[in-house]
């Protein structure tokens, strides 16, 4: 954490959140008329694709399918690969194009609801339960993220969002972190 971000950008860097940024259609808050994925997202679909299209055929098999789409963040069954191999390999080679691929993924991408990615997003901090981000969650989180964050940077970022001054923060100040309203 240095000098030059504040509390939000150190908040929303900490925490990790491309799903949320995706789902909220890149800058906070901000809609469009047409929703289309961002630059970001984009990027994500080609760099996924990319890195589990290991014999570099421009083309991706059942199992790189699965965990390509895991890695974009969804819980993809068996029986939603085989169909989307099903309706996408015209060829019958058992294997989807980029172009097949990055079409479903924008579709999938489109269909989150921005609410539900914060709700999810918050769990992940949230992983005693308590229904609020304490400075052990915030601590465990930037270590897994490899952040060498002080005691007092942890601290500093939850009493900037902390409105009701219990120490944590709770799912609503969560919310409102993400989605610009503090």
């Amino acid at each position: 954490c240095n000098g030059n971000t504040s509390p939000v950008e150190t908040m929303t860097s900490l925490l990790g959140l491309k799903a949320t940024e995706a789902a909220l259609g890149g800058e906070k808050g901000r809609r469009r008329k047409r929703r289309e994925l961002s630059e970001e997202q984009k990027q994500e679909i080609t760099e996924s694709f990319n890195l589990f299209d290991t014999d570099k055929d421009q083309a991706i098999d059942y199992h790189e399918l699965k965990v390509a789409i895991r890695a974009l963040g969804f819980d993809v069954k068996k029986a939603d690969v085989l169909k989307i191999l099903k309706d996408y390999d015209r060829e019958g080679t058992g294997k989807i194009s980029f172009q097949d691929f990055s079409e479903v993924m924008k579709d999938w991408m489109l269909q989150r609801d921005p609410k539900e990615e914060m709700l999810k997003a918050f769990r992940l901090f949230d992983d005693d339960n308590t229904g609020k981000i304490g400075i052990r969650n915030l601590r465990r989180v930037a270590r897994e993220l490899g952040e060498n964050m002080s005691e007092d940077e942890l601290r500093a970022m939850i009493e900037e969002f902390d409105a009701d001054n219990d120490g944590e923060i709770s799912q609503e100040e969560f919310i409102a972190i993400m989605t610009g309203d503090t």
